[in-house]
């Protein structure tokens, strides 16, 4: 994928102060296989990622919806200008825990109601590491699912603007990932901030977070460290 506009219109806080962070934590020729990434995590232990975010004042969920057509890919969204919060940001479908439910339900309930994903067709593979926002001090509890097929997806236009299918090896070439050090505001330690730049748009943030765990998962034996 050469002669793409990498990165996109996507707003970044980014604080006075910053520095570059380390650089890719993977081989240029890295691979990801679904098979391998499967095996990892039905074996790995999801750990709490220590953010520098205030206490969480609600519980949600995000899925990670992967599929083999025939490279591996990852379901992400751009979400509508018009959200409350995030507007215009990368994300997985997800959403806030509803009275009753259970965590994973909430994963396949918004997954269902952003881009009309038909979740018969998940199978649950494992959890990444939970973490808190700092803007909105959500607690997220990252899913891991696995599609039998490529799925067919039609955005929500009151949330989705853009449904995104992103092949895992775009993230993996050479200048697509980058690392920033950030001091948050209030805050007296310095946190990584993980960025990736894709066809149109910048992902960053905890769902860059979250997609740095995915690879690391999917292309080490050893366990992730928790921060």
């Amino acid at each position: 994928m050469t002669g793409l506009s990498r990165g996109g219109p996507q707003r970044i806080p980014r604080p006075d102060g910053w520095s570059p962070g380390s650089p890719a934590p993977w081989s240029p020729d890295a691979t990801i296989d679904l098979d391998v990434l499967e095996r990892h995590l039905t074996t790995r232990v999801a750990g709490y990622q220590r953010t520098g975010a205030p206490p969480p004042k609600r519980d949600s969920a995000v899925l990670i919806a992967v599929y083999a057509d025939p490279e591996a890919t990852v379901v992400l969204t751009r979400r509508t200008q018009k959200m409350r919060t995030h507007s215009g940001e990368v994300s997985f479908p997800g959403g806030a825990q509803d009275p009753g439910e259970t965590l994973w339900e909430t994963a396949c309930r918004e997954a269902r109601e952003e881009v009309h994903l038909d979740t018969s067709l998940l199978r649950r593979i494992g959890e990444l590491d939970h973490l808190t926002t700092v803007s909105s001090r959500a607690r997220i509890v990252p899913f891991v699912a696995r599609v039998k097929q490529a799925p067919s997806l039609v955005a929500n236009p009151d949330e989705v603007d853009a449904i995104l299918r992103v092949p895992l090896s775009e993230l993996l070439l050479p200048g697509v990932y980058r690392e920033e050090i950030w001091n948050w505001p209030g805050s007296t330690q310095e946190r990584p901030v993980y960025f990736f730049e894709i066809d149109g748009d910048t992902i960053w943030g905890a769902t860059a977070n979250l997609l740095r765990q995915l690879l690391l998962t999917a292309l080490t034996d050893e366990p992730q460290e928790t921060k």
